[in-house]
């Protein structure tokens, strides 16, 4: 990797890992969302935590997949991706698709989020989710807004 392109990333368990993949996994496909390198931390929670945070960053009284920390964009992006695997674990099953597509979709999801990227409008979101699939693409997994 060139200077400046670094990708420091810390995974925390901060709940069981049966079923939850590898460091590995994480930084491939955080690498693949963010080539121009950064310092991330992603943290995987019970549900309680996913919850609070939820609720005190988002006003949402519920677990959610995947909350992001964006905290700096330059010259290197800076954040924190919150993972909860109970969630993860149930859309998956709920959606037919692999546990391991939607840690990466979500993964993905989170790392664009950290870079700016929203879903606020249609256009946005219209964006977003191109880019998401372009990068899934990538890393060989299928189109995770397809039915």
């Amino acid at each position: 990797m060139k200077p400046g392109k670094r990708l420091d990333l810390t995974v925390q368990y901060a709940c069981g890992r049966t079923g939850i993949p590898a460091r590995a996994d994480f930084l491939r496909w955080a690498r693949a969302a963010l080539p121009g390198g950064g310092s991330i931390a992603i943290r995987l929670v019970d549900e309680e935590e996913g919850r609070a945070l939820n609720r005190d960053y988002r006003g949402k009284d519920y677990a959610t997949n995947v909350l992001s920390f964006p905290y700096e964009t330059e010259p290197r992006v800076l954040g924190d991706l919150v993972v909860c695997p109970a969630v993860v674990a149930r859309e998956a099953a709920a959606h037919g698709k692999p546990v391991a597509a939607h840690y990466a979709h979500l993964t993905v999801h989170g790392m664009l989020h950290l870079q700016g990227f929203d879903h606020d409008d249609d256009n946005e979101a219209r964006r977003m989710e191109d880019k998401e699939r372009e990068i899934l693409a990538g890393l060989g997994y299928p189109d995770p807004y397809s039915p």
